[in-house]
């Protein structure tokens, strides 16, 4: 800390204090700085150093595509620090609710459609290999090392087998636009001004045109009504002027889902296994809920549903 003070005694917030502010399953940590009613937020990424040039790039090209990414007021790349637009304390899993969530979730696909525009072409490729890089934690972490689960030939050859269909769909579906990668009730912010906030998008890669939509619409954290889900994510597809029938985008939605939630019961169980993030283990339920619910609603994954269902204790 008295690194971080020392910095900020040369900059325009040098008569600012510093209280704790935003927990983080990475290694970056976050401070409020506070002067009267004037804040802002300090991300100190000392240990995630190789994130801050990419999280200045991302930056950027949002505000270019005028998505409301904070602003950086200063920065200190040799030492992995930034001071950024404080977007407050309200993020959408606070005041999400069964009355509103329809209104605030167009309000993000909005936010969705606009990020989509937004340069992705120097961005990392989201291609096959890494989503199954991706889909592999969940063998790793959460069934080899969490679930203690020996498995066998044929559970390993159905593995494969399922994470190569559910690759085939994503890959179907349009693909190198802007990818958030986390975009979900914890990292959008609803500012004072009632417009959205978008933090957390360092990681942002080329990629599916559904990710983005799955991960806020099956958000791990917080779940509702399939069938207004459904109707929420045609509303994204009608207004992306994207000419599939209803069938095809919602099946491109359902695999992209499951890709992205077989990933995170990976990183959810390697946050507790590995980084001591214990917390992480409770959203484990409903992510694997929203993993099987889906799996056994079409062919190439039923078995997989079942095979999940018998594992998890």
């Amino acid at each position: 800390m008295s690194k971080i003070q020392e910095w900020l005694s040369e900059t325009s917030f040098k008569n600012y204090t510093i209280e704790s502010a935003l927990a983080d399953a990475s290694f970056r940590k976050y401070y409020r700085l506070r002067n009267g009613d004037r804040t802002a937020i300090l991300m100190d990424s000392s240990q995630e150093l190789d994130s801050l040039k990419s999280f200045i790039n991302i930056t950027l090209k949002l505000c270019a595509a005028e998505v409301c990414s904070p602003k950086i007021f200063e920065q200190n790349q040799e030492d992995g620090y930034l001071i950024l637009e404080d977007f407050g304390t309200t993020h959408y899993l606070d005041i999400l609710n069964n009355q509103n969530y329809k209104a605030f979730y167009t309000k993000a696909i909005n936010s969705i459609l606009k990020m989509q525009k937004t340069d992705s072409s120097s961005l990392p490729l989201y291609d096959r290999a890494f989503l199954h890089f991706e889909m592999d934690l969940m063998q790793e972490w959460y069934l080899e090392k969490l679930l203690k689960v020996k498995l066998s030939d044929s559970q390993k050859g159905l593995l494969e087998k399922t994470l190569d269909a559910i690759s085939k769909v994503v890959l179907e579906q349009p693909q190198g636009v802007f990818v958030h990668r986390d975009f979900h009730s914890r990292n959008i912010m609803l500012k004072s001004d009632n417009k959205i906030g978008i933090i957390d998008y360092q990681d942002a890669m080329s990629g599916a045109v559904t990710y983005d939509l799955a991960s806020l619409l099956k958000d791990c954290y917080v779940a509702y009504d399939r069938k207004e889900i459904k109707k929420l994510a045609l509303e994204f597809r009608d207004k992306k002027g994207i000419k599939v029938d209803d069938e095809t985008f919602i099946k491109w939605f359902d695999f992209m889902g499951m890709q992205r939630h077989i990933k995170v019961l990976g990183v959810f169980s390697r946050l507790s296994i590995r980084d001591k993030k214990n917390g992480y283990l409770k959203d484990i339920p409903l992510t694997l809920k929203y993993l099987i619910d889906t799996a056994q609603r079409y062919e190439q994954t039923k078995e997989f549903a079942k095979f999940l269902d018998s594992v998890k204790g």
